[in-house]
C-alpha cells in the first residue's frame, strides 16, 4: 500500500509536467525492489489524474460537448436558426479532439505488446528522457509562440495527436510531446498545454478503463500470459484506487501550478531535470546495479 500511495504521488507530480509520468513510475519500480509497477497499474493510476484534467476543466468540456452535440445534428433555435454553426470554435474543438485522438488509438492497440514489455526497458526510458528533453529545449527556444488556440486547424490537430501518440514509448511525454509540437508549429506555451490537456482525456480513459476490464477478466498480464508465464498483477485493486486518488488530489493542483507557470517560465528546469535523470539511470545500468 505505500508503495502504490508513493506511485500515485510521483504520477499525480508528474504527468502534467513534462517530464514522463510513465518514466517516474517505471523508474520508481527500482526503489522498491526492482519490479516493473507494469504498463496496466501505469494506466490505471493515469485515470485519477485525467479526472483532475476533468474537473478544472469542466466548463470547458460541457461548452466543447454542448457545441459538438448541437453542432452536429444542427440544432435550430425557436426563430430556425441553427443555434450552433459549424464555424464555432467548440464545436471544432469537438471534432478536434476526436481527430486528434486517432493516432494513439490505432497505434497503441498496433503496438500493445512492445509498450508493455520492450519499450519499459530502461535504457529506452533513459535514452527518451534526454533526447526528447533536448528537443523540447530547442522546441521552446526557436518557437514563435504566437498562435493561440483558437487558431488551431486540422491538420495541427493530427500533428498534435501524432506527437502525443509518441508518450506509448515512456520517456517521451504526453505533455512534453504535444507542446512540443504546438511549439514547433508556433504555438503558445499555454495553448499547446490547454489542448494537449484536452486532448488526453478520450485516450487515457479509454485505455485506462481497458486496462481496468483486463486487469478484472485477467488478474495476469497479458503479455506474460502470452509467453505462457502468467504472473499476477504487483497491486490488488484496493492499492491501485488509493494510487488513483491520490494522484487525482495532487494532479489538480499540479495543473493549476502549471498553468500559471506557463505565463511567465521556460521549460528550461525540466529540460535539465529531464537530462539529469536520464544520466542517472544510464549510470544505474552501467554500474550493473539496476537491470533494464
Amino acid at each position: 500500500m505505500i508503495e502504490a500511495l508513493v506511485l500515485g504521488l510521483i504520477q499525480g507530480l508528474t504527468e502534467f509536467l513534462p517530464i514522463s509520468s510513465s518514466a517516474h513510475i517505471r523508474i520508481a519500480g527500482i526503489f522498491f525492489g526492482g519490479e516493473d509497477p507494469g504498463a496496466a497499474f501505469t494506466a490505471i493510476i493515469q485515470l485519477g489524474t485525467e479526472t483532475a484534467v476533468l474537473v478544472y476543466f469542466w466548463k470547458d468540456i460541457v461548452r466543447i460537448v454542448r457545441a459538438f452535440v448541437l453542432g452536429l445534428f444542427k440544432a435550430k433555435g425557436a426563430d430556425g436558426a441553427v443555434r450552433v454553426p459549424r464555424t464555432d470554435h467548440d464545436y471544432r474543438m469537438g471534432w478536434l479532439i476526436i481527430i486528434g485522438s486517432l493516432p494513439i488509438v490505432i497505434l497503441g492497440l498496433a503496438f500493445q505488446d512492445m509498450i508493455e514489455t520492450t519499450f519499459r526497458s530502461l535504457w529506452i526510458v533513459a535514452i527518451d528522457l534526454i533526447v526528447f528533453g533536448v528537443i523540447l529545449g530547442v522546441l521552446d527556444r526557436v518557437g514563435r509562440k504566437r498562435k493561440t488556440i483558437e487558431q488551431l486547424s486540422t491538420r495541427d490537430g493530427v500533428i498534435f495527436g501524432f506527437a502525443q501518440a509518441l508518450a506509448l514509448v515512456p520517456g517521451v511525454s504526453r505533455s512534453g510531446g504535444t507542446i512540443g509540437a504546438g511549439l514547433a508549429m508556433g504555438y503558445t506555451r499555454a495553448a499547446a498545454a490547454r489542448y494537449s490537456f484536452l486532448l488526453a482525456l478520450p485516450a487515457v480513459f479509454g485505455s485506462g478503463l481497458y486496462q481496468v476490464y483486463k486487469t478484472v477478466k485477467d488478474p495476469c498480464t497479458t503479455a506474460l500470459a502470452r509467453a505462457g508465464t502468467c504472473t499476477p498483477e504487483l497491486f490488488s485493486g484496493i492499492e491501485t484506487l488509493a494510487a488513483t486518488v491520490v494522484s487525482f488530489g495532487v494532479g489538480i493542483v499540479v495543473i493549476a501550478f502549471f498553468l500559471r507557470y506557463l505565463n511567465r517560465g521556460s521549460f528550461l528546469p525540466f529540460v535539465a531535470y529531464r537530462i539529469l535523470l536520464g544520466l542517472f539511470v544510464i549510470g544505474l545500468l552501467l554500474t550493473g546495479l539496476v537491470q533494464p
